[in-house]
C-alpha cells in the first residue's frame, strides 16, 4: 500500500483550494451519499457527476470582498 501513495504538496492558502473544498463537499452530498458496490460503478457515477456539474457550468459565488481581503491578508503583503 505505501508504494501506492503519491504526495503532492500543494499551497495550504488560496482560493482555489476553497473551490476544492466545495466541489468535494458538492461531490459528497450529491454522488456519494449511498453506498456503491464497486470501483467501477464508482467510476461511472463520479463521471457522470462531473460531467454533468461541467454542463451546467456551477461557479462559486464569493462573498468575500477583495476590500476584505485586502484587510484580513494585510499583514502578508508588504507596502508599497
Amino acid at each position: 500500500m505505501a508504494k501506492r501513495l503519491e504526495i503532492h504538496y500543494t499551497p495550504k492558502h488560496g482560493s482555489w483550494l476553497n473551490i476544492a473544498e466545495i466541489e468535494l463537499s458538492v461531490l459528497t452530498i450529491q454522488c456519494l451519499n449511498r453506498r456503491i458496490a464497486s470501483i467501477e460503478e464508482l467510476q461511472v457515477e463520479v463521471s457522470a457527476w462531473e460531467t454533468e456539474r461541467n454542463r451546467i457550468q456551477k461557479s462559486v459565488d464569493w462573498q468575500f470582498t477583495t476590500e476584505q481581503a485586502r484587510g484580513k491578508l494585510k499583514h502578508l503583503y508588504p507596502e508599497i
